[in-house]
């Protein structure tokens, strides 16, 4: 309530009169509420302008808090991501790269003055397990509660990155042909050696990384014209009985064996029948010997029989020539001194050698001459074959967009053979029973698949050397130091480059639903494994007609190719594959090509993808690329 006094004297009545109405108005204003929320509102401006302007301070404040936390975890995973997998960290070659890494990804994320900020700040070490640990600072004026004596707002972050392996398979296809003994121009090993001795940095890089909760498991395909998977395969996944080009031997207690590599000295069969007279010396004086001379022999070979006798699977005739081999000796009697040598006479007849020289006519398919492999027991072929394999069914294919696997067996990398269809099976390699008619020796002749009854010698290629079996493959395992070097040491170079069987089978070892799924899937769906195909050669692809492969002798056997093809075998091979490199990336393979000591090509680098491939000319550039290799493999997250 308003209050009026006065000070002087009594008013007159007028003044009187007056005073009351201005009493009675006052009085009226005070009982009158209508306009205290005006009064009210302009008492609480103050507060409200301190409420909002707070809001508006720390939402900015929020915001650059959130970005600055962006910045700082960009940041330590960039130097993480550049540190890489390394187990030793040098700070004087490393710390330059790493942190000036790190800091080209804060920078990107938190650019100096955003939001009016001042005095950014950004630092980083490296903590345990080669963490890289960082804090991110700024200072941000307010816009409103300066007004209140709040100028401005410190805002500090922390982050950490670090690079573990989880649960993680890798298969490495290594080229192990005979290039690989040769040396690249800037190293003064054989390739071979380097590549042992970087294979086996690559093991203890990726087990530096490992975390005491993860599984790293290694394996292997040395691969060259074929590969030797024959320890990996159960018996029913191999064929009971196959046919291969070679020739059988009849006549003698040898008859219906495999007739081996041609001797023109020993026989095959055949018996001695020999007579004798007792030498007796008869001397006419003291001291005297009377010595035995030497044999004279005489050989002579005719040809005793031809005949013809019919034979079944498959069914027609073949030829027999019988030749017989007789050698005639004596030892005759001389005179020395006047003394006489009672004669000796060793005679020997039917010496006979019988050759057989085989002819299975085909019956309209003109593709016999054939040995069939019959097995006694299902173990008979893992001793008797070399380890290696031919593939099982496939056909010729036109259109490489459109394969059918129905008929492409070889490429199905997940079809699991069915006991009993030797179609789906693999069979055993016996390069010692393979003879290539009728290709000489000399390099002469050409490859049929018809009748050949001669008695040339045909190329053998298990004896000429294009009958290589590497290396044993290993399945997915986790390895010793010990044991992996062990193995890496024992690769042997040898035979010619076909890359596509070197696919197929590091693709079959590593997928998760295949061959081996019960020890590939993933263990649980929060436990997933990271799975890497590492693909290594020396050169590019380079078949020979010649060679006996994981596809048979391919001008006989024809099963993917014939020389009237209108693409080449050496192009035939590069398509598959590029077929199969397409099918592991579709069950989520990563695939890393690396070229060392040849250049990249568009099936390389396509088989890859960008960023995928390397380029090694030497020592030094190898370990690169598997630095790089291991750096991405890494599962690199922040830690919380």
């Amino acid at each position: 309530m308003l209050r009026a006094t006065w000070t002087s004297s009594q008013p007159p009545l007028i003044a009187r009169s007056a005073l009351r109405k201005v009493v009675r108005l006052f009085s009226e204003l005070g009982q009158d509420s209508s306009g205290n929320a005006l009064m009210i509102l302009g008492f609480s401006i103050v507060p409200l302008l301190a409420l909002v302007g707070s809001s508006i301070d720390m939402g900015r404040a929020y915001l650059v808090e959130s970005r600055l936390q962006q910045a700082c975890d960009a940041g330590v995973l960039g130097a993480r991501k550049e540190l890489g997998a390394i187990s030793e960290f040098d700070a004087v070659d490393d710390s330059v790269t790493v942190v000036g890494k790190g800091n080209r990804f804060f920078n990107a994320n938190f650019a100096d003055g955003i939001y009016n900020s001042i005095d950014r700040d950004f630092s980083m070490e490296i903590g345990d397990g080669n963490s890289i640990t960082g804090i991110a600072s700024v200072i941000l004026p307010t816009d409103i509660m300066h007004f209140f004596g709040k100028d401005q707002i410190e805002i500090s972050v922390s982050c950490k990155a670090e690079l573990t392996v989880p649960n993680t398979d890798i298969v490495m296809a290594l080229d192990v042909t005979g290039s690989m003994a040769e040396s690249n121009p800037d190293d003064v090993t054989p390739k071979i050696s380097v590549l042992k001795a970087v294979v086996k940095d690559f093991y203890t890089t990726m087990e530096n990384t490992r975390q005491p909760e993860s599984r790293i498991r290694f394996g292997f395909v040395p691969y060259s014209t074929n590969v030797n998977v024959g320890a990996l395969l159960q018996d029913d996944w191999v064929v009971s009985e196959w046919d291969y080009p070679s020739r059988t031997l009849i006549g003698g207690k040898n008859a219906g064996a495999l007739y081996g590599y041609f001797s023109a000295v020993s026989p095959v069969s055949g018996s001695y029948n020999t007579t004798s007279s007792t030498f007796a010396a008869t001397p006419s004086g003291s001291g005297f010997t009377c010595a035995k001379p030497s044999d004279t022999t005489t050989t002579d070979t005719v040809l005793k029989s031809t005949t013809t006798e019919a034979v079944t699977d498959p069914d027609g005739t073949r030829t027999i020539s019988t030749y017989i081999r007789t050698r005639n000796g004596k030892t005759y009697a001389v005179n020395l001194s006047g003394s006489t040598c009672t004669l000796s006479t060793t005679n020997y007849t039917n010496y006979a050698d019988t050759y057989r020289y085989i002819t299975e006519p085909s019956v309209g398919s003109g593709t016999s001459w054939l040995y069939k492999d019959v097995r006694r027991g299902t173990s008979d072929w893992r001793t008797a074959s070399n380890g290696c394999i031919e593939e099982r069914s496939t056909y010729e294919i036109d259109d490489f967009d459109s394969v059918d696997l129905d008929r492409a067996l070889d490429l199905d990398i997940d079809l699991v053979p069915t006991a009993g269809d030797p179609d789906t099976q693999w069979r055993p390699m016996y390069p010692s029973m393979i003879y290539e008619r009728a290709r000489l020796w000399n390099g002469a002749g050409n490859f049929v698949t018809a009748t050949v009854s001669t008695n040339d010698e045909y190329l053998a290629p298990g004896v000429a050397g294009f009958a290589a079996c590497p290396t044993a493959a290993r399945k997915l395992q986790v390895w010793t130091q010990a044991d992996y070097d062990a193995y890496v040491d024992g690769l042997v170079a040898a035979g010619s480059t076909y890359h596509d069987i070197g696919m197929i089978w590091a693709a079959r070892l590593l997928s998760p639903t295949g061959l081996f799924a019960a020890d590939n899937a993933d263990v649980s769906a929060k436990q997933r494994t990271s799975r890497h195909l590492i693909f290594l050669t020396d050169g590019q692809t380079s078949s020979l007609d010649i060679s006996y492969g994981s596809y048979g002798v391919e001008p006989l056997a024809q099963r993917r190719w014939n020389p009237a093809s209108p693409i080449t075998l050496t192009q035939t091979i590069e398509k598959r594959f590029s077929f199969v490199c397409e099918q592991a990336k579709k069950k989520n393979m990563k695939v890393w090509f690396i070229a060392f000591g040849t250049e990249l090509n568009p099936v390389m680098t396509n088989c890859a993808g960008e960023g995928y491939y390397f380029r090694a000319s030497n020592a030094v550039e190898l370990d690169e690329a598997f630095k790089k290799i291991a750096k991405s493999i890494g599962d690199l997250r922040l830690a919380l």
